[in-house]
């Protein structure tokens, strides 16, 4: 599975401005609306839900915020560059400032769990995650994160 089965250009935020994580979820729930066609405060709840069970920041400035969602048909990926990084209650209690949150249909046990792993694994790379850092550019933030050249195979 490649980064770019999940992620279109309208699915990446260059800047997103927020001051915190329940207002990081809701932008994202809104874009995902539109590129899902499912209710916004539908993808807000499953992700709420979700990081009440335990926060998504996994470290480094980086969190990666899912759900399921039953009127799901595929995988969705969105990756959101903050303006300046927020309190995510991170593993590593740092702020985070890179967010790649994942879409599933409810079904989707190991499809879901291999994507988390390909996102997870693009993101532990600190030369993508500096190069994610240094552009506000949509399309290049697009371009790195789906560039197959890079050795993150599934």
């Amino acid at each position: 599975m490649e980064i770019a089965d999940l992620l279109v250009p309208r699915g990446v935020i260059a800047t997103l401005r927020v001051s915190n994580k329940k207002a990081a979820l809701q932008e994202i729930a809104r874009r995902a609306a539109t590129l899902t066609g499912i209710a916004e405060r539908r993808i807000y709840d499953v992700l709420g839900e979700r990081e009440r069970l335990g926060s998504t920041g996994i470290g480094r400035g980086i969190a990666i915020p899912h759900g399921k969602l039953t009127e799901l048909s595929r995988l969705y990926g969105l990756f959101a560059r903050l303006e300046r990084p927020i309190p995510f209650d991170a593993i590593d209690d740092q702020p985070v400032d890179l967010v790649f949150a994942l879409l599933a249909p409810a079904e989707a046990g190991a499809e879901h769990l291999r994507a988390l792993a390909r996102v997870s694994r693009l993101l532990r790379d600190s030369t993508i995650c500096q190069k994610l850092r240094g552009t506000d550019n949509a399309d290049a933030l697009y371009a790195l994160l789906t560039d197959r050249t890079e050795s993150h195979a599934a």
